[in-house]
């Protein structure tokens, strides 16, 4: 789940307020004709009636044609909208794309345990899918592109929501009485964020992004939970932090002159859980990486779950369902290489010379992890690798730092040991 965001066009990301502008523009009553605002014209709205507009693949029973269809939301911003078919645009094939109508509002959508990676996906149709500014069960629509032909010269199509072609006979026989073209994962539960964080790079600000996970040992017992997206800022040469929390996901924003993508048009990525979860498992475990674009539209490639566990040379487009993608070796590809490689000292580790007897501290509570690698860090100084310790008196931290060694009940404690733990304690 990186998604990168093209300058302009805020490809990458969800767009969520599609369509409120015209919804929030008038206010009257229809029965006095009393009016705030006066009344819109017939051509005013149309206007507001198009730009909600979205397309979407449907299936002519009688043809066996995939028709495209021009639909909006019935109630939308709800989280219980309901598509309307409302008028037959063209048949597949004749549809020529325009460019897209995004808003700036946004969000970020991710399927935690799968191989799921929705990288540039734009889709008009997820409007009005979101009930809240973030939840874990979000049904999204299918976004259903052409995609070339199957082996046998029947077309295919793509879901970029889902990232699964459709068209063999299964998916045919499957399609509703509505028609509506869905593919077979069109019932997956995503988590979402509804208007991210979004972080700049400033010269003046050092930022650092970690993935957080649960501890991976401490005196109480330990709830496994996801992994989340952990940043802080603080400004240069100050000790104290402006900013220093977890996230369920961020979009990191930079300029377009470093060019860290083969299109200089992509400005942002969106980091989510899944995604630097995967990116500090592949440093910690020495995996090669890189990053490879797809050929056929131009967007970096990112690999998941057990794509990312093996470093392997072809691959598959998130995209646009390319899946004759090649890199020059193995390696396991994602857009936070670049990112991560750009500041100097994000791959260079100290090992500080403190030490912490947990045995001093026998009668208070503790957590600990292993130092993870940051996802990026700006800093002009190399990051500590070791065990970061909280110990807690009365519900406050006595203790809040990483260690190079640390003994409990007169062992030393083992980074790579700990480590495993806390993998464990994940749920991806």
């Amino acid at each position: 789940m990186v998604s990168v965001i093209p300058r302009r066009q805020m490809a990458g990301s969800w767009t969520v307020a599609h369509g409120i502008k015209c919804l929030a523009m008038v206010k009257y009553k229809n029965g006095d004709q009393s009016c705030s605002k006066p009344p819109l014209n017939s051509s005013v709205r149309r206007q507001q009636r198009d730009y909600r507009m979205f397309y979407s693949r449907r299936l002519n029973p009688d043809t066996g044609k995939v028709e495209v269809w021009e639909c909006e939301w019935s109630d939308p911003g709800t989280g219980m909208a309901r598509k309307e078919f409302v008028r037959k645009h063209c048949d597949e094939g004749q549809l020529e794309v325009g460019p897209e109508k995004h808003s700036a509002a946004s969000a970020i959508c991710w399927a935690h345990g799968t191989t799921i990676g929705n990288i540039a996906v734009n889709s008009e149709e997820v409007f009005g899918s979101f009930s809240s500014k973030s939840g874990e069960n979000a049904v999204l629509p299918c976004h259903i592109v052409p995609c070339g032909k199957f082996r046998n010269g029947a077309d295919r199509w793509y879901c970029k929501t889902h990232q699964i072609h459709w068209g063999v006979k299964a998916d045919l026989a499957a399609v509703p009485l509505s028609g509506e073209v869905t593919c077979s994962n069109h019932l997956m539960e995503m988590s979402y964020v509804v208007d991210p964080l979004v972080v700049d790079f400033n010269e003046y600000e050092e930022i650092g992004v970690w993935c957080s996970l649960s501890p991976a040992m401490a005196s109480k017992p330990i709830e496994p939970r996801p992994p989340k997206i952990h940043v802080h800022k603080r400004l240069s040469g100050n000790d104290k932090k402006v900013l220093d929390r977890d996230f369920d996901a961020i979009v990191c924003s930079y300029n377009q002159n470093l060019g860290l993508f083969a299109s200089n048009e992509i400005t942002q990525i969106q980091i989510t859980p899944p995604a630097a979860f995967e990116f500090v498992k592949s440093i910690e475990q020495g995996r090669d990486m890189g990053c490879v674009t797809c050929k056929k539209c131009g967007y970096p490639h990112l690999d998941l779950g057990s794509f990312a566990h093996t470093p392997h040379a072809k691959h598959f487009c998130g995209n646009c369902g390319n899946d004759s993608i090649w890199s020059e070796g193995k390696i396991v590809s994602t857009p936070l290489k670049p990112l991560h490689d750009q500041f100097n000292n994000s791959d260079t580790y100290t090992i500080p010379d403190r030490e912490l007897n947990l045995d001093d501290y026998a009668d208070l509570d503790f957590e600990l992890w292993p130092s993870t690698p940051a996802v990026l860090w700006t800093a002009n100084r190399p990051q500590e690798k070791g065990i970061h310790v909280h110990v807690i008196k009365n519900g406050k931290r006595v203790i809040d730092d990483t260690f190079g060694r640390v003994i409990y009940q007169a062992d030393e404690l083992d980074r790579d040991a700990l480590w495993q733990k806390m993998a464990e304690n994940t749920l991806y």
